[in-house]
């Protein structure tokens, strides 16, 4: 009897033995996201990589776009900082500079790199975007496309924009497609819309081949090509009145300004697709094309205004090997589709070809054209500071985006606007970027 409950007692002491092993070998990790619409599909895809890494548990939080960014550096101040977190292409150098990010390149090396849009892994590398190493993975990326209304350039008997077109044949069309009836410089409808956001203007500076900074972007450093370009979107608004003053623009969102049909062309970016779709809803037709390359463009090196969605890691994480578990299952073709809308592409390849993404039964017919403007994205003008030297801070008007709204308006030349949003920029940037 007494050997009998020796077997007993040492099978139950193992069977603990192992359960307290397994449980002890239990690895969790926090993870925080930006965007609860979101949520439940992002659970979803924790609960199969849970499934699969039965040793890893992953604590999830979804918060408020509006509260993420106060949230998640209240908890860089405290030390507190999750494992995993969604991290900005605007944030990446400061967070990279004051060494809260884990460098990934060693991890990101060792993926399959023909499977991703590694074009935009560049604005992830700090502090050279084109040598340095990674401090975020992305899931996503967006671009900027020209929109345009296939029923009013039906209407004109205007051809739509291709791959030739010029800035000529924009401003051609731009003029055709503008109606002012009784000619008082008031269109009832305009063939173009644009004003000082950084969707607006960046993607014709890249496409003419141009710079707003310098090149290690520590200072505003226009170029001729860049100021060819803010010269041309000038025109088009005090020249040729094909563009409204951004003063006039009252009681309507920037972004519903095409699909209200109040303007026949748009740029912006491509995560607005999905908004137009919801909008136009069918009531008439409407494709995309690629921003015209501008007149001082090399000749087959388009380049294209573009940036990730991105995962980091807290450098001071003590579980760095399963938060890169975590951050590669993320980004890999198990996402689900239902966690992209339209117009921002997964960064994985073969997701972002497929005809679940594309959705050829849905307008934009031209939904390869955002895939093609993947490979290539160059540079963007993300800085530290970038937000009040672009005029999204609190500065009166004082950066580029306010003093742009004045040129629409025809308050002040171009010459003028550069000369004053260089000068506010590169007090901002000063204080980032000293000289030494």
């Amino acid at each position: 009897m007494q050997k009998k409950l020796l077997v007993i007692s040492l099978t139950l002491f193992l069977i603990l033995s192992f359960a307290a092993a397994a449980y002890a070998q239990t690895t969790t990790i926090r993870y925080f996201m930006w965007d609860p619409e979101f949520k439940a599909v992002e659970q979803k895809l924790i609960d199969q990589f849970e499934a699969e890494n039965p040793d890893i548990e992953v604590e999830f939080t979804a918060l408020e776009p509006s509260n993420y960014w106060p949230k998640i550096s209240a908890m860089a101040s405290a030390g507190e900082l999750p494992d995993v977190f969604s991290m900005s292409s605007g944030y990446i150098d400061q967070w990279a500079q004051d060494g809260l990010l884990m460098n990934i390149q060693d991890q990101v090396d060792t993926l399959p790199q023909d499977d991703y849009f590694t074009k935009v892994f560049s604005t992830l590398r700090y502090p050279d975007k084109e040598s340095s190493d990674m401090y975020g993975m992305p899931y996503a990326w967006v671009t900027t496309v020209l929109y345009y209304n296939k029923d009013m350039f039906d209407q004109a008997g205007l051809d739509y924009p291709d791959e030739n077109w010029s800035w000529e044949d924009f401003r051609k069309a731009a003029v055709e497609l503008t109606i002012d009836e009784n000619e008082d410089g008031i269109a009832e409808r305009y063939g173009h819309w644009w004003y000082g956001r950084y969707a607006h203007v960046e993607p014709w500076v890249y496409a003419n081949g141009g710079r707003i900074l310098n090149e290690d972007k520590t200072r505003i450093e226009v170029d001729a090509k860049a100021k060819e370009a803010l010269e041309f979107l000038g025109d088009l608004s005090n020249k040729y009145n094909v563009s409204p003053p951004k003063r006039d623009i009252v009681g309507i969102r920037q972004q519903d300004m095409f699909p209200l049909e109040q303007t026949a062309m748009w740029v912006d970016g491509s995560w607005n697709i999905q908004h137009v779709r919801d909008m136009v809803n069918g009531k008439f037709d409407w494709g995309i094309a690629k921003v015209p390359a501008g007149p001082s463009a090399e000749p087959g090196d388009y380049e294209a205004y573009g940036w990730p969605d991105s995962i980091a890691i807290s450098k001071n994480s003590e579980q760095q090997e399963a938060a890169w578990k975590l951050v590669k299952y993320l980004v890999g073709k198990n996402r689900p589709l239902e966690s992209y809308m339209a117009g921002k592409v997964p960064i994985n390849k073969e997701l972002a070809n497929s005809e679940q993404w594309i959705e050829e039964d849905k307008q934009p017919a031209e939904m390869e054209i955002v895939l093609e403007l993947g490979e290539m994205i160059g540079r963007t003008s993300f800085t530290i500071g970038w937000g009040e030297w672009r005029g999204y801070a609190d500065t009166g008007g004082a950066g580029m985006n306010g003093v742009l709204d004045s040129v629409t308006n025809g308050e002040m030349t171009v010459e003028e606007a550069i000369e004053s949003f260089t000068k506010h920029g590169n007090e901002v940037l000063e204080r980032y970027y000293p000289e030494e």
